[in-house]
């Protein structure tokens, strides 16, 4: 395979990705989504951004003022299948940007999770990681941390009967357990990184939110009852303040489509979708595999251009 194919199947790839992301998502079960949409959307993301800095790397190396300095023969550079210059221009900017967005999304990214740290530091638990506030809107979230809490408010456990709280404390644990904002920080860096990702990120955060239902709807052994619970806090925890819904819904305690989701939990919990599964496996391994293929291959070249300019020195 040619170095213009290599560079290019990240690019197809991402966009295979994220045009069948979200169906992909609705598929597959919760907890096999969840992780391997993120892994896809990572690799996809730095293949991507490898395979433009590649590009980009290839045309400058080829001025002549460039080549001096590595030692490079342009000659040997320009023998073979080589990236068009305009291509390489456009590459290097592409990836410059992306580099600056992923940077800024990585910041948010860290203040949002130490921002949740010193929240969990300063709430008194009143025993198992459980805070309930006094607070007329209600609401329920999840906050990481070194020790996670639990935050309810008191307007919520109001809304809910006893059996439909067990359900939405359930939902908030199972986001604490599975490390839900770990996945979401990376879904939405990959997004920023490679903008054809961002369905697939929006299909994690989705996914995120079904597995902490089907784990709820298990500890409580009543499908329909979860589904119940998750509509009533839904729908009262619609009122809650902006700045609120905004930290959590970073941090994996929004509610996201929330009519999906208790129609999801009428039904019966999700097949294993094998076939999907390996499917998406086998992407992530060929992108990788793409990636190490390219990265010797451009070393290789290098190296014999070097050569090249050793012998005409």
């Amino acid at each position: 395979m040619s170095i213009n194919a290599l560079l290019l199947w990240p690019l197809i790839t991402s966009a295979v990705l994220g045009l069948t992301g979200p169906r992909l998502g609705r598929a597959l079960p919760p907890a096999v989504a969840v992780r391997l949409l993120t892994t896809a959307a990572l690799i996809s993301a730095l293949a991507t951004g490898f395979a433009l800095a590649v590009a980009a790397f290839a045309v400058l190396a080829r001025v002549p003022f460039v080549g001096a300095l590595g030692h490079w023969s342009i000659a040997a550079l320009d023998s073979g299948p080589r990236v068009p210059a305009v291509a390489g221009v456009l590459a290097g900017a592409a990836v410059t940007a992306l580099i600056v967005a992923a940077a800024v999304r990585a910041v948010r990214g860290g203040r949002e999770l130490v921002t949740a740290a010193l929240i969990c530091r300063d709430l008194d638990d009143a025993g198992g990681g459980l805070v309930v506030i006094v607070d007329e809107h209600p609401d329920a979230y999840a906050l990481p941390g070194i020790r996670g809490r639990i935050v309810v408010s008191t307007a919520m456990l109001h809304a809910l009967s006893s059996d439909e709280r067990r359900v939405l404390l359930a939902h908030e644990a199972a986001h604490l357990a599975r490390g839900h904002h770990l996945y979401l920080q990376v879904a939405e860096l990959s997004a920023a990184a490679n903008p054809l990702l961002r369905p697939v990120a929006r299909a994690i955060a989705a996914a995120v939110e079904r597995e902490a239902d089907e784990i709820a709807a298990a500890e409580v052994g009543d499908r329909r009852l979860a589904a119940r619970a998750l509509a009533r806090a839904g729908l009262a925890r619609t009122s809650g303040p902006a700045h609120r819904r905004a930290l959590v819904g970073a941090l994996g305690g929004a509610d996201r489509n929330v009519v999906a989701r208790a129609h999801a939990l009428l039904a019966p919990p999700p097949p294993h979708r094998r076939f999907l599964a390996a499917s998406l496996t086998a992407m992530i391994l060929v992108t990788s595999a793409v990636s190490l293929t390219t990265a010797k291959q451009t070393e290789r070249r290098f190296e014999a251009a070097q050569a090249g300019y050793t012998r005409h020195a």
